[in-house]
């Protein structure tokens, strides 16, 4: 379907009466046309994979169209010039993590931008950084424990981060980590008590927060249920 057409389908699914819901969870709305995620899904679905309508989407600049590249976009055609150009035009949680779920993880890059990106300044960069981490310890059920135990330290360092948007996805991509496995929940559990011990006031929420679920009986019982011969 060509841009055009695309981008006036979207204008016709406008919702201003929905604004106030993105406003009530912390959504930029800057260029936004209202319009819920399950109607993008929709909307998506017949156009994918289209890397080029993907990128031209993106280009508009509008917030739904963002999030609508990021779902007909075809991974093996992204490039790591795209990654980092989607990346640094976040302006939002939702984009950050849409994007990175969608399309990110699905790349040949979703590992090394995991390291990357964890290392960057800037908040929704390093955000995507550790979302990807939580999105690969998920979904990518192919890898080995001792692949993904190489974001525990990353996940140490970043612990003292204050903002809101990293501190939470430092906290879930550890809370993923350690739903991985018996193993890796040991793992999860001894890195939780490493960073509750650094003291600061971020470190010592990702901990108390990712203890918390990880040591639940309920998540105990569904891992020894999944190692079970």
């Amino acid at each position: 379907m060509p841009l055009m057409e695309v981008l006036s389908q979207l204008q016709s699914y406008a919702n201003p009466a929905h604004m106030a819901e993105l406003v009530r969870v912390g959504i930029n709305t800057h260029d936004a046309l209202g319009i819920d995620i399950y109607t993008l899904r929709k909307l998506a679905k017949p156009l994918r994979p289209d890397h080029d309508l993907a990128l031209g989407l993106w280009e508009s600049g509008t917030h739904e169209a963002r999030l609508l590249a990021s779902m007909v976009d075809d991974p093996a055609q992204a490039t790591e010039a795209q990654l980092e150009a989607w990346a640094a035009d976040f302006d939002s949680w939702d984009i950050c993590d849409q994007v990175c779920d969608n399309l990110f993880q699905h790349t040949a890059y979703a590992y090394p931008k995991a390291f990357e990106w964890s290392g960057r300044g800037e908040e929704f960069v390093k955000r995507a950084g550790f979302v990807l981490m939580a999105c690969l310890a998920f979904y990518d059920r192919t890898a080995p424990d001792t692949k993904l135990a190489q974001f525990f330290p990353v996940i140490v360092q970043a612990s003292d981060d204050e903002r809101n948007y990293v501190k939470k996805a430092v906290n879930w991509a550890l809370r993923n980590l350690g739903k991985r496995s018996l193993a890796m929940n040991a793992q999860a559990v001894a890195v939780a008590q490493e960073i509750q011990a650094r003291g600061t006031r971020p470190a010592r929420w990702i901990a108390a927060d990712a203890l918390r679920e990880l040591t639940s009986e309920k998540v105990k019982q569904r891992l020894r249920k999944h190692d079970s011969p």
